[in-house]
C-alpha cells in the first residue's frame, strides 16, 4: 500500500503551496543518495523518489484536486510516471545547492532516470565530483590573503585518447544491447525504470581498441598544481570554492573546496573578527605612565598607558584586529597588561625602594607587630 502524500512530507491537508515546497526541500536535502554513507544509498535512493512524487502530486493544483477527492487510485488512472513531474517546480526549489556539493539538478540526475523521463530526453551526463582539500595558513597569511600554490591529485582526461578510452586512430561501435542509448528501459506496472546500459557503461559506444596510456577509462590520476586566492580575513573552517577544479566528469569538471586551517600563533589569540594578547609592562612604567609599543598584525603602533594601570588592566585598539570577510570592516585587538615585578635589584634599586616603602608606610623588614597590621587595615 502507498503511504499518504501528506503524511511522506510530513504536513497538513490545508497546507500552502509554500509550506509544500519547503517540507520537500528539506526532506530532499536530508534523503539525497550523495549525502548519506555507502550501505544507506539504495534506502536513500528510495526515500528521494518516495517524497519527490508526493511533492509533484501536491504541488500542482490539479493533480492535487483529485489525489484529495480520489486518492491514489485516481492519480493511477489519470496520469503516468512522467506526467506526476511534468510541470513540477524542481529548479527553483533546488537553486543555489552547488554550495551542497550538488551539480545541476538533482531531479534530472535522478528522477530523470529512475522514472523514464531519460527515455525521452536522453541520459542527463554528470559533472565530474568535488574535491576537499585543506589548507594551512599561519595568522598573517590569514590577515592579509594570500596566493598560493597546492598540489592537489585527481583524475584529469588522458591526454593520449583524449578522454575517449578508445586508442588514437582506432574505432567504436555502436553497443548493440542499448542501440547507441546508452541505457535501458524496464517497465513494471505503474513504473518505468530506466537504468546504465550494462554493456556499455552507459556510453552507448563500445571501444574495440583500449587506450593503452589509460586502459580505455579516458581519464588518468595525476597532481596537478594550481594557484588558488585566498582572502583576507578567513578563519579555521573558511571554506572556499574553486570552480571546475575538480575531478572530470561526462558534463564537466567538478568543483574544489578548500577547507582552512589557520594555525594557532605565539603573540595573538584569535575570537572571530578580534585579536587579543598579553603585554608586559614594568611597574615603574605602570605606576608613573608611559606610552609603550605594541605589536599588531601590521605593524607596532604606540599606545598609551595611564599612571596607575593595574595588572589585567585591559585596552581596546580598534580597527587592529582581523578583516571581517562579511561586514568589510575589521575587528579590534585587546590588549591586556601584565605588570612585571624585577626578579634581582642592586644594592641602589632596592635602597630606593625601601625608601619608597617607608614613606607610604609599608614595613617590608617584617617588624610590624600583628596588633599594627589589624590598626593598618583599619585605618
Amino acid at each position: 500500500m502507498k503511504r499518504d502524500y501528506y503524511e511522506i512530507l510530513g504536513i497538513k491537508k490545508d497546507a500552502t503551496l509554500e509550506q509544500i515546497k519547503k517540507a520537500y526541500r528539506s526532506l530532499a536535502l536530508s534523503h539525497h543518495p550523495d549525502r548519506v554513507p555507502p550501505e544507506k544509498k539504495k534506502e536513500a535512493e528510495e526515500k528521494f523518489k518516495e517524497i519527490s512524487e508526493a511533492y509533484g502530486v501536491l504541488s500542482d493544483p490539479q493533480k492535487r484536486a483529485m489525489y484529495d477527492q480520489y486518492g491514489h487510485a485516481g492519480i493511477d488512472q489519470r496520469y503516468t510516471a512522467e506526467d506526476i513531474f511534468k510541470g513540477a517546480d524542481f529548479s527553483s526549489i533546488f537553486e543555489g545547492l552547488s554550495d551542497f556539493g550538488f551539480g545541476g539538478s538533482i531531479f534530472d540526475d535522478l528522477l530523470g532516470d529512475v522514472f523514464g523521463g531519460g527515455s525521452r530526453r536522453g541520459r542527463r551526463a554528470r559533472r565530474g565530483h568535488d574535491i576537499q582539500y585543506e589548507v594551512e595558513l599561519t595568522l598573517e597569511e590569514a590577515f592579509a590573503g594570500i596566493k598560493k600554490k597546492i598540489k592537489v591529485p585527481r583524475h584529469d582526461y588522458c591526454k593520449n585518447c583524449k578522454g575517449t578510452g578508445a586508442k588514437p586512430g582506432s574505432e567504436t561501435r555502436t553497443c548493440p544491447t542499448c542501440r547507441g542509448q546508452g541505457q535501458v528501459v524496464m517497465s513494471s506496472g505503474f513504473f518505468r525504470m530506466s537504468q546504465p546500459c550494462n554493456q556499455c557503461g552507459g556510453e552507448g559506444k563500445i571501444i574495440t581498441e583500449p587506450c593503452p596510456q589509460c586502459q580505455g577509462k579516458g581519464v588518468i590520476r595525476l597532481t596537478r598544481s594550481i594557484e588558488v586566492n585566498i582572502p583576507a580575513g578567513v578563519d579555521s573552517n573558511s571554506r572556499i570554492r574553486v570552480k571546475e577544479e575538480g575531478e572530470v566528469g561526462p558534463a564537466g569538471r567538478g568543483d574544489l573546496y578548500l577547507y582552512v586551517h589557520v594555525l594557532p600563533h605565539s603573540i595573538f589569540k584569535r575570537e572571530g573578527s578580534d585579536l587579543s594578547m598579553d603585554l608586559p609592562v614594568s611597574f615603574v612604567k605602570a605606576a608613573l605612565g608611559a606610552e609603550v609599543k605594541v605589536p599588531t598584525l601590521n605593524g607596532n603602533v604606540t599606545m598609551k598607558i595611564p599612571s596607575g594601570t593595574q595588572s589585567g588592566k585591559v585596552f581596546r585598539l580598534k580597527g587592529k584586529g582581523m578583516p571581517d570577510l562579511y561586514r568589510g570592516a575589521s575587528g579590534d585587538q585587546y590588549v591586556t597588561v601584565m605588570v612585571q615585578v624585577p626578579v634581582k635589584l642592586n644594592s641602589q634599586q632596592r635602597k630606593l625602594l625601601e625608601e619608597y616603602a617607608q614613606l607610604s608606610g609599608e614595613d617590608v623588614k617584617g617588624n610590624e607587630t600583628l596588633k599594627d597590621k589589624f590598626k593598618n587595615v583599619f585605618k
